[in-house]
């Protein structure tokens, strides 16, 4: 009987850290859930505030695109083909290159579009006068800047080497410093959205 008390003290250990280890693991797996059920819910917030700060509706996703637009679009002016000489030193270069402006539309662009007048009775009256084109109005604007502005190009591009007009960077750089002499030549009557080039080689 006394051997028998001891067997019985073990046993009854042995089941207190069973217990005990049961216990531990079911606190942390429950810690578990619900540290991944707040980080979820935080998670979930997160993304529902950065989510609500973007046009999601197709309404604004289009009101977007259309400023986008109206800022974009311009008039076309073709400044035609230039062949001029480059700066490098050592071997003898030039460039040709056809150059086109898109410059900004203004207000009044096309609303002066003429109405014919209507003659007197029996068709006795004056001849109505023919409606007015707004683009070849435009163009007509343009033509007085044409040459300063083809001379800026001459002046800006012939002074670039063979080099820096190869690279993707240098013909940016080229069309900001074109773009920057012809706004200052139109003084602000319009404003130059972009410059393009069309044909370009250089040997």
């Amino acid at each position: 009987m006394a051997n028998e008390e001891p067997k019985e003290t073990g046993n009854g250990r042995n089941q207190d850290i069973t217990k005990f280890l049961i216990m531990t693991l079911a606190s942390i797996v429950i810690m578990f859930i619900v540290f991944a059920g707040v980080n979820y819910v935080v998670m979930e917030n997160l993304i529902s505030q950065k989510m609500s700060n973007l046009p999601t509706t197709g309404e604004e996703l289009e009101e977007s695109e259309e400023e986008g637009d109206e800022i974009q679009k311009g008039i076309i002016v073709d400044l035609g083909d230039f062949i001029l000489n480059l700066c490098d030193e050592n071997q003898k270069k030039y460039l040709k290159v056809n150059v086109a402006i898109e410059v900004t539309k203004k207000e009044t662009d096309f609303s002066q579009e003429a109405t014919p007048e209507k003659g007197g009775h029996g068709g006795h009256g004056e001849a109505a006068p023919a409606a007015v084109d707004p683009l070849e109005a435009i163009k007509k604007e343009m033509d007085q800047y044409k040459p300063a502005i083809r001379d800026a190009v001459i002046t800006n591009l012939s002074s670039k080497t063979s080099s820096e007009l190869a690279t993707a960077a240098g013909k940016e750089l080229a069309k900001e410093q074109i773009t920057n002499d012809i706004n200052s030549i139109l003084g602000g009557e319009r404003e130059v959205l972009r410059v393009s080039f069309g044909q370009f080689i250089i040997q």
